[in-house]
């Protein structure tokens, strides 16, 4: 038995994994306002360093599509030397948490509001890239870009340039689509690198006015943060960056090693390491200054399909990405910058659930609506501040659902009116049990039956001592209550 193997297989999984990461890579880059060689830069190290290290197996880590907006907008408000203490920062606490073993616990996030995060970037990119694809300078906030395309669209039609890159994004898109439409051969090429190479060759044959990819080289890229940029940590703005990155960035990845697991019958996901692995590779992209990472379904699923069995082949594929960017660097240059648009717009589509909120609102319509409230309000105001308006939703609704009732009023005429109590009392129900209560009448013996009780917080126990001693002052027997043992006891 040979000590690898899985060699043949993990290889060829590596190459069609480095097929599908290089576009991304330089797409999720410039999107993001920074060189393109710093998304290299991350999928190398996504690649090679926690490619190696334990957690999921076959997940593949890199720049991800999810992170473009907050990274974009980081870097406009604090400038790209800070966005290197930032990554470190977030890949610290990454650290932290997976050492306190709080990597399991990211699964006890909501899925409506990890999907709602997931359609509010898909919006933001969307329009934020119709803009690129045209040619166009972006509006700040989602609000304004989605509001300003109609004048966008306007100033395209008149324009000759912007007509020319809006064909060349939209020749993009319609390549990804179309392309799993062909014979599975054909597909072996993945879509995104067919529709970039149809798209440059487009562009060179016909010496279209349409924007390619700057590059500076990879080593001139690295930018490790200095003093000065350290110093951005007493600004109270950033530390809210700072976790926002860290939430986002470990939720997508726990969340995509969830549905990884469920691709292949390899080993299970350690979600501890793994968190622990993105802080490493996330702590070496801010010592490099590149972009923050994430596992990323995509390239993981490509790595699943392609046949990968070990960690072999996402090691492999940061090579390939590391002898690309430093032997053909120049290559990037002919890239047309609307054809990486029309990358980014397919993949923030694909981040809209758009069949799944139809059928969670047909079953579920509470969680139904924290995922569109929580797509509305990252567009509407920012993605951390989105993230935790449904965070927040999610955490009431779990209350209101884990506060329910039933009231039951027995009265027959002669005897007491026996009152029966079943569910949970909690404060958030308090209202209704003490309206029931108070509507009996006070000149009748009342039994108060709290043994279908499951749970009863000390607020409903005071308050419901309070009325029966309120109630037996007045009336002429005081209030029997039984709690849950079957004990029961006069009140007043």
């Amino acid at each position: 038995m040979t000590k690898f193997p899985h060699l043949k297989q993990d290889f060829a999984a590596s190459l069609v994994v480095f097929l599908v990461a290089l576009p991304l890579c330089v797409g999720v880059a410039v999107a993001s306002g920074v060189p393109a060689e710093l998304g290299l830069i991350t999928g190398i190290v996504g690649g090679i360093v926690t490619g190696l290290m334990r957690g999921s197996s076959l997940q593949v880590s890199g720049p991800a599509a999810g992170l473009t907006v907050l990274v974009f907008e980081a870097v406009r408000e604090f400038g790209l030397p800070a966005l290197g203490v930032i990554v470190l920062a977030a890949g610290l606490l990454q650290l932290a948490m997976g050492a306190l073993r709080l990597g399991r616990w990211f699964r006890a996030i909501s899925v409506s509001v990890v999907e709602g995060m997931l359609a509010g970037i898909g919006l933001v990119i969307i329009a934020g890239q119709l803009y690129a694809a045209a040619g166009l300078t972006a509006p700040a906030s989602g609000v304004d870009r989605i509001l300003g395309l109609p004048g966008a669209a306007a100033d395209a039609l008149g324009s000759t340039a912007a007509l020319a890159s809006l064909a060349i994004g939209a020749g993009t898109i319609a390549v990804m689509v179309l392309w799993k439409r062909l014979p599975k051969k054909a597909r072996t090429v993945p879509g995104a690198l067919a529709a970039v190479v149809l798209a440059t060759l487009a562009t060179s044959a016909f010496s279209l006015p349409v924007a390619t990819v700057e590059v500076q080289g990879l080593l001139g890229s690295i930018q490790p943060p200095g003093a000065e940029a350290f110093g951005e940590l007493a600004n109270p703005a950033i530390i809210g960056t700072i976790l926002a990155f860290t939430l986002i960035a470990s939720a997508e990845s726990l969340f995509s090693a969830a549905a990884v697991d469920r691709l292949h019958d390899g080993p299970r996901t350690e979600y501890d390491k793994e968190l622990m692995a993105q802080g490493v590779g996330n702590a070496v992209c801010g010592v490099l200054g590149a972009l923050p990472m994430t596992a990323v379904i995509v390239r993981s699923s490509a790595n699943v399909q392609a046949g990968a069995k070990t960690r072999a082949s996402r090691v492999m594929h940061g090579v390939w990405l590391l002898l690309f960017a430093a032997a053909l660097p120049v290559t990037l240059a002919l890239i047309p910058i609307p054809a990486l648009a029309g990358i980014l717009v397919h993949a923030g589509w694909k981040l809209i659930p758009l069949r799944g909120i139809v059928s969670l609102w047909r079953g579920h319509r509470g969680e139904a609506l924290i995922l569109v409230v929580t797509a509305v309000a990252i567009v509407a105001v920012n993605m951390f501040e989105g993230v935790l308006i449904g965070l927040a939703l999610s955490v009431a609704k779990t209350a209101w659902e884990a506060s329910h009732l039933k009231t039951q009023v027995i009265d027959k005429s002669a005897g007491p009116i026996q009152v029966y109590l079943s569910g949970n009392a909690t404060f958030l129900r308090l209202p209704k049990i003490l309206d029931s209560l108070e509507a009996l009448p006070q000149d009748r013996p009342i039994e108060l039956d709290l043994s279908g009780l499951h749970h009863l917080d000390h607020a409903c126990r005071t308050a419901l001592e309070n009325w029966a001693e309120r109630h037996s002052a007045v009336g002429t027997e005081p209030v029997r209550m039984t709690d849950r043992s079957g004990a029961g006891a006069p009140s007043g």
